[in-house]
C-alpha cells in the first residue's frame, strides 16, 4: 500500500470490511467507550467534597470534553482512516510522533481493559459468593464472549453496544428521577471536604475526572470500517452532552436524596452509592437490580475497547512499524482477528495481577496523547487549511475556537501530570520511556513506511531511521528530562509537607513508598535524560541533517 501523503487510507486497510453504522449506533459505541454509566464517580465525592465533585462534573465538559470532542471530529472529518489519532499525527508531525500516539492509546487500552473484567467480577461477588476458581472462570468466560462477539464484526459489536448502553441510560435515568422525587438536602454542601483546600480538593479528584470524560478519541480507530465515516464527528457532537448528563443529573440526585457524601464508594460492604438511590426509595430488589446493570455497564466497556484496542496495532501493523502478524484479517468477515485474539489475551493475563502501577502509567500515557493531539490538530490546520475541506466539519469560530479547544487540554494536562500524585508522574514517565525504544527497534527490523513508499518517506542510511529522527527523539527526552526535573521541585512544594506520611501510608513498603527517595529519582533521572538529550541532538546535526 502507498503511503504518499497519508491521506489514502479512504477505503480501509488490508482487507478490512466496510459497514453502515448508523448515527445513533456510533453515538452508543462512544458511550460506552467513554462512559457506560457514571461509575467511578463514587470515588470522587468523599475525597474531595461533594460539592467540588458536582462542579468539576459540570464544568469540565465544557474545559475538556468539548474540546477534545471537538478536536476528534475535526481531524476524523477531514482524514477520516483506520487508526485515527496514529494517522493523524503521523500526517501532520511525521512518522514518529504518529507511533508514539498509536503506541500510547493502544498501549493504554491493552492495560485498562482488564480492569473491566476485574470489576464485573467485584460486583457479581457483591450477592453471589464465589471462590477464586469461579471468579476466574468468570473471567475467562466474558473474555471468550465478548472476543467471540468481536470476531463476528463490528456491526455485532454495535450492536451489543447499542443494546447494553440503552439499559445503563435507563437505569441512570430512574435514579435521577426518584433522587430528585426525594430531594430533602443540598447536594453541593460541602463544597470541599474538611481539612482540604479548594486546590487540594481539584487535586484529589481531577485524575478520576479526566478518566471519566476520556476516550472520545477511541471511536476514530475504527473509521476505517465505517460507510459513512463522517457520521463520526455528527456522533460526537451528540454523544457528549449525554454523557455530562449522564454524570451530572444522577450524581446531584443521589447526594440530594441518600447524602452521606463521606461513605460513597465502589469497595467494600458499608458504601454508599448510586444503588442506594433504589435501595432506600424503591426497595432491596432495585438494588439489586442495578448491581446487574453496573455488571453490564463494564460489559459494554470491555466490548467496545476491545474493538477499537484490537485495530491500534493492526495499523502499525500495516506500515511496516509492528509485527506483521497483527495485520491479519479474517476472510469471511473482515476483522482482525490476530489483534482481537492479542488483546483478550493480555487481558486475561493482566486479570491476575494488581492494577495500581498499571493505572498510573495508563493515566500519564493518556494525558500525553492529548497533549500531542492538541499540537496535531493546529499543525493539520496548517497543511490542510479550512478552504480545502469544504463539507468537512471544522472547529467553530476560527482562530479563537481552535485555540480554545487546544490550548485547554494543554493546560490541564499538564496540571493534572503535576498535581495527580508523585507517584503516578514517576510510573508514568518510566513507561512512556518505551515509546521511542519500541519505535527504533520496529523501524530498523520492519522499515516502517520506507518499506511501501521510500520515495514519500526516505530513510537516514547511517541511522536505518527516518531523516531528523534523532532530532525528535532528542527532544522527546529534552521535554521529558525537563517536566520530570522541575516536576520534582513542584512536588516537593506540592506534596511536602503531607507526602512522606501519605505514601508511606499508602504502600507501606517498596519504593514508592520512599516520598524523598521518588523526588531524588526524578531529580536525577530528569538530569540523565537532559543530558542525554543533549549528546543525541549534537549528534544529529553531524549524522542526521
Amino acid at each position: 500500500m502507498s503511503n504518499t501523503t497519508g491521506t489514502e487510507r479512504t477505503q480501509g486497510v488490508a482487507g478490512l470490511k466496510k459497514v453502515d453504522l448508523k448515527v445513533h449506533s456510533i453515538v452508543f459505541m462512544i458511550f460506552c467507550l467513554v462512559a457506560a454509566g457514571a461509575f467511578g464517580i463514587e470515588e470522587m465525592i468523599p475525597e474531595s467534597g461533594p460539592g467540588i465533585t458536582l462542579i468539576m462534573l459540570i464544568v469540565f465538559p465544557f474545559i475538556w470534553a468539548l474540546p477534545i470532542s471537538n478536536m476528534v471530529s475535526e481531524m476524523g472529518s477531514v482524514l477520516p482512516h483506520e487508526g485515527g489519532v496514529y494517522v493523524w499525527s503521523k500526517v501532520a508531525l511525521g512518522e514518529f510522533w504518529g507511533f508514539q500516539a498509536g503506541w500510547w492509546n493502544t498501549v493504554s487500552i491493552y492495560v485498562t481493559n482488564a480492569i473491566y473484567v476485574a470489576l464485573v467480577v467485584g460486583y457479581l461477588g457483591k450477592f453471589v459468593p464465589m471462590s477464586e476458581g469461579q471468579a476466574m472462570a468468570i473471567k475467562v468466560g466474558m473474555v471468550l464472549v465478548f472476543t467471540i462477539i468481536n470476531l463476528l464484526g463490528l456491526r455485532e459489536v454495535s450492536w451489543v453496544s447499542t443494546a447494553l448502553s440503552i439499559i445503563v441510560l435507563i437505569a441512570f435515568a430512574l435514579i435521577t428521577v426518584v433522587g430528585f422525587m426525594n430531594w430533602n438536602q443540598n447536594p453541593f454542601d460541602p463544597i470541599v471536604a474538611e481539612g482540604l483546600t479548594p486546590l487540594e480538593g481539584i487535586g484529589g479528584c481531577i485524575a478520576i475526572c479526566i478518566w471519566m470524560y476520556c476516550g472520545y478519541e477511541c471511536i476514530s480507530t475504527l473509521a476505517g470500517e465505517v460507510k459513512q465515516p463522517q457520521r463520526i464527528p455528527k456522533a460526537l457532537l451528540i454523544a457528549m452532552p449525554l454523557i455530562a448528563l449522564t454524570y451530572v443529573l444522577p450524581t446531584m440526585a443521589g447526594l440530594a436524596s441518600v447524602g452521606e457524601w463521606e461513605s460513597w464508594g465502589t469497595a467494600g460492604d458499608e458504601v454508599v452509592g448510586y444503588s442506594d438511590v433504589f435501595t432506600q426509595f424503591l426497595g432491596p430488589g432495585f438494588g439489586v437490580a442495578f448491581l446487574v446493570v453496573a455488571i453490564i455497564a463494564q460489559c459494554s466497556i470491555f466490548n467496545t475497547y476491545l474493538a477499537s484496542g484490537s485495530r491500534g496495532f493492526f495499523v502499525l501493523a500495516d506500515d511496516n512499524l509492528f509485527p506483521k502478524v497483527l495485520e491479519k484479517v479474517s476472510k469471511n468477515r473482515g476483522v482482525p482477528y490476530v489483534g482481537v485474539i492479542s488483546i483478550a489475551a493480555v487481558t486475561m493475563f493482566l486479570v491476575q495481577f494488581d492494577f495500581t502501577t498499571l493505572v498510573m502509567t495508563e493515566v500519564v500515557f493518556i494525558l500525553a496523547l492529548y497533549l500531542l493531539m492538541s499540537v496535531t490538530t493546529i499543525v493539520l490546520r496548517k497543511k490542510i487549511p479550512v478552504e480545502q475541506r469544504e463539507g468537512k466539519y471544522v472547529i467553530p469560530f476560527k482562530k479563537f475556537g481552535l485555540y480554545f479547544c487546544t490550548m485547554l487540554p494543554i493546560i490541564i494536562s499538564v496540571v493534572a501530570l503535576l498535581i495527580n500524585g508523585i507517584d503516578y508522574l514517576l510510573a508514568g514517565l518510566l513507561g512512556m520511556a518505551s515509546g521511542p525504544v519500541v519505535y527504533v527497534i520496529f523501524k530498523r527490523v520492519y522499515g516502517g513506511l520506507t518499506k511501501n513508499d521510500p520515495e514519500g518517506y526516505p530513510i537516514n542510511q547511517k541511522t536505518k531511521l527516518a531523516p531528523r529522527d534523532l532530532t525528535r527523539i532528542s527532544l522527546y527526552s529534552l521535554l521529558s528530562g525537563i517536566f520530570a526535573f522541575v516536576g520534582s521541585f513542584f512536588m516537593t512544594w506540592y506534596e511536602g509537607d503531607w507526602g512522606p506520611e501519605y505514601y508511606l501510608e499508602e504502600y507501606e513498603e517498596g519504593f514508592l513508598s520512599n516520598f524523598d527517595g521518588m523526588v531524588s529519582a526524578l531529580q536525577v533521572g530528569g538530569i540523565i535524560t537532559i543530558a542525554f538529550a543533549v549528546i543525541l541532538y549534537a549528534i544529529s546535526r553531524k549524522i542526521d541533517r
